[in-house]
C-alpha cells in the first residue's frame, strides 16, 4: 500500500466507458492541486478505453496515473485504488460521471476544518439524458451512530453516492469492497463508516451523477446474484458493532422487499412470490408497507407464473 502523502486521491474505475471517460478525467484534472491526485484504473476494458487513456496522458502529461488490470469487477478496481492511491482520503468517481466544479477545493477546506472526519458526505447533481438536472444536498446527520446506520439502511434518510463522498483510508481497515459482489458493493463500506467513525456533511455538490437505464443500479440479475449476502457482509463480518445487531432483521426484510420489487418488474413472478414470503417470514411487520403489500396482492390475484 502506498504511504499517504497527499490529502485527496480521486480514483476513476474504468470499464468500457471510452466515450465518457474524457469528460470524467478532465473534470478532475482541471481542479488538481498540490495536495490532490487522480488515478484511473482500467479494469480490462474491451473497447477503446486504453487508447483514450493514452491520448489523455499525451494531452495532460504527468497530470494523472493510469493502471490497467485484468477484469475483476468494480470492487476489485476500488480495492486496487485503495492500495495504489497516495491520498489520505479517497473519492471514487464513476467513469460516466463528473466531479462538480470546485469540488476538490471545497473538500480540501472542509477536511482542514474537520480533521477528525472519516467520511465526508457531499451533495450531487442528478443529470438525466434529456439534460434535466436536480440538486441533491445531504440532510444533517444524527449524532447517534446507530441512528445513522438506521437512517442509511432502513429509513433512507441518509443518501450516499460514490463521487459525492470522501472516505478516509482508515475506514478500510474494517473491510474493503467485497469482490464477490457485482452490485451493492458499497453498502458494507458506507455502513462501516457510519457505524464506527466520525462523519461530516459538505453541503455542496461534489459530483454530477448521470442517470441511464443500463446502469448497474437497474440490473436485477446482479441484484439477485448478491441477494441477501449483503446482509451477512454488513452484520456478520465485523464491519459494524455487535450492539447494532438489532438492525439486522429489518434490513434483511427490506432487502427481501427490494428483491421482490425487482423480480416483479422483471416478470419473474414465481421468484417474486418466494421473496415476498421470505420478507414476511423475516419480519411480519412488512405487511404495513402498503406499496409492497398492494403489489403482492395483485400478483397473487393475477395468478401469473
Amino acid at each position: 500500500m502506498s504511504t499517504p502523502d497527499l490529502l485527496i486521491s480521486v480514483v476513476i474505475p474504468a470499464y468500457n466507458y471510452a466515450k465518457t471517460l474524457p469528460r470524467a478525467v478532465e473534470s478532475v484534472i482541471s481542479q488538481l492541486s498540490e495536495d490532490s491526485e487522480l488515478l484511473v484504473i482500467d479494469d480490462g476494458s474491451t473497447d477503446e478505453t486504453p487508447a483514450v487513456l493514452a491520448e489523455l496522458q499525451g494531452r495532460y502529461p504527468g497530470r494523472f496515473r493510469a493502471i490497467r488490470k485484468p477484469n475483476g469487477g468494480l470492487s476489485s478496481v476500488r480495492n486496487r485504488g485503495i492500495s495504489e492511491a497516495a491520498g489520505t482520503y479517497l473519492v471514487f468517481l464513476d467513469a460516466d460521471d463528473e466531479l462538480a466544479p470546485d469540488a476538490i477545493r471545497l473538500l480540501s477546506e472542509h477536511l482542514k476544518q474537520y480533521p477528525n472526519t472519516r467520511m465526508v458526505i457531499g451533495g450531487h447533481w442528478a443529470v438525466w439524458p434529456d439534460g434535466k438536472r436536480r440538486k441533491h444536498l445531504p440532510a444533517s446527520l444524527p449524532e447517534n451512530r446507530l441512528e445513522r446506520l438506521r437512517g442509511y439502511l432502513l429509513d433512507k434518510t441518509i443518501g450516499l453516492a460514490n463521487g459525492a463522498s470522501a472516505i478516509h483510508r482508515g475506514v478500510f481497515r474494517l473491510g474493503t469492497y467485497p469482490e464477490s459482489f457485482r452490485n451493492a458493493e458499497d453498502i458494507p463500506v458506507f455502513s462501516q463508516a457510519l457505524a464506527n467513525f466520525d462523519c461530516t456533511i459538505l453541503a455542496a455538490p461534489m459530483a454530477l451523477i448521470y442517470k441511464h437505464d443500463d446502469s448497474m443500479r437497474h440490473d436485477i440479475k446482479q441484484d439477485c446474484a448478491v441477494g441477501l449476502a449483503v446482509v451477512e457482509e454488513v452484520f456478520d463480518k465485523g464491519r459494524v458493532p455487535a450492539s447494532m445487531a438489532s438492525l439486522r432483521r429489518p434490513f434483511k426484510a427490506q432487502r427481501c422487499l427490494s428483491l421482490f420489487r425487482g423480480l416483479l418488474s422483471a416478470g419473474r413472478f414465481s421468484e417474486a412470490r418466494d421473496m415476498y414470503r421470505q420478507a414476511i417470514g423475516t419480519d411480519w411487520r412488512v405487511i404495513f408497507k402498503t406499496s409492497y403489500t398492494r403489489k403482492a396482492l395483485r400478483l397473487w390475484l393475477s395468478g401469473k407464473r
